[in-house]
């Protein structure tokens, strides 16, 4: 039986440490399906089409990993798509209290759904898609910290502000 995964998140913008959790995931699972979840109490950067363009964008060397959107609950989405893990990403003791309060519900949600940690790549470990916009809005540089796409996207983004 082949194994689907889900790897949930915002990701405004994708960072480099999304990708290494994604290139991870791809090779631990027969199928990961990244979905960009639309939450109505953000204020997004970037709109869902520009993200599922930069994410498809970046992934797309992976033969198993989709870039999808979903809205709602988690583990509705997972069980609609087949999808039998939620894999979640956990930079610091901070996360890990979040997200296992969000596994707990999910799995009193549904007991058909696990969700596994990972920790991301020691050079990521500090990086979230907030501190990327703050330090792209200032005026500093980004790269390494995302894709080249996504950098592109940012200074774009940076100057038709200014």
């Amino acid at each position: 039986m082949k194994t689907r995964a889900v790897y949930p998140g915002t990701f405004d913008p994708v960072t480099n440490g999304h990708i290494d959790l994604i290139e991870r995931g791809a090779a631990l699972f027969d199928y990961l399906h990244v979905a960009i979840l639309g939450n109505a109490d953000k204020t997004p950067l970037f709109s869902i089409e520009e993200r599922v363009e930069m994410l498809e964008e970046a992934v797309k060397r992976y033969r198993n990993v989709s870039v999808t959107t979903f809205e709602g609950l988690l583990v509705d989405y997972a069980e609609k798509i087949g999808a039998s893990v939620i894999v979640r990403g956990i930079r610091a003791v901070s996360d890990y209290e979040y997200e296992l309060q969000m596994a707990m519900m999910n799995r009193r949600l549904s007991s058909r759904v696990e969700t596994v940690f990972m920790m991301p790549a020691e050079a990521y470990s500090y990086l979230s898609s907030r501190l990327v916009k703050e330090i792209s809005q200032l005026g500093g540089s980004v790269r390494g910290l995302v894709p080249p796409g996504v950098e592109r996207r940012l200074k774009i983004r940076k100057s038709k502000k200014r």
